[in-house]
């Protein structure tokens, strides 16, 4: 019987908790009853394990960037639609590192498809309507904004760019004027 008060939601939460304090690397059901002070078969009635909670963290992660990239986006278009997602995933990152390296996992095609995945995917196309690029050539533009955006984040939680002047947060409105101006100067496709 499951323990009154306990709900996968409570559970999920807490897990997420746990891996901004201590990494996603170390979350396990193991660790969330001791947050609960329970026994770890307490929660399996809940959860099926320690995979099904890392899941279920890495589908909050993204359906709280989601939820806060469509804010951001709203009556936005061109380089500020850009900055606006792009400041949410970083922003992101700083406030929930553990659950930002849970958006970062990845998910078997059914639980992708059924997750907030998708929702990124269609948000950083509309970003790219405003840059009125040939339909051929999104894709190669979403992966690009995706390499920008995460790969100089994970970077930064990493300490790249630690011991080097300027700091990071000069550099990074300029890394998106690079993308705005490569977004409006996109290269034509071969022939």
């Amino acid at each position: 019987m499951a323990r009154a008060g306990l709900t996968t939601d409570k559970l999920v939460t807490a897990g997420a908790e746990l891996a901004d304090e201590v990494g996603f690397e170390h979350v396990t059901v193991s660790a969330v009853a001791r947050r609960f002070d329970v026994k770890v078969a307490s929660l399996y009635s809940h959860l099926s394990g320690s995979d099904d909670l890392r899941t279920r963290i890495t589908l909050l992660a993204l359906a709280e960037m989601a939820d806060r990239v469509a804010a951001a986006l709203a009556g936005r278009s061109g380089k500020d639609a850009l900055a606006a997602a792009a400041n949410v995933y970083r922003d992101y990152a700083h406030e929930h590192p553990g659950r930002y390296v849970a958006a970062q996992q990845p998910l078997d095609h059914e639980t992708a498809m059924a997750s907030a995945g998708p929702r990124h995917a269609a948000m950083t196309l509309a970003i790219l309507r405003g840059y009125d690029l040939p339909e051929s050539e999104q894709v190669h533009a979403v992966r690009l904004l995706g390499s920008v955006f995460h790969g100089y984040v994970r970077l930064e939680l990493g300490g790249a760019f630690d011991h080097s002047s300027p700091g990071s947060d000069e550099s990074w409105p300029r890394v998106l004027d690079a993308i705005d101006v490569t977004l409006r100067n996109w290269p034509p496709t071969a022939a």
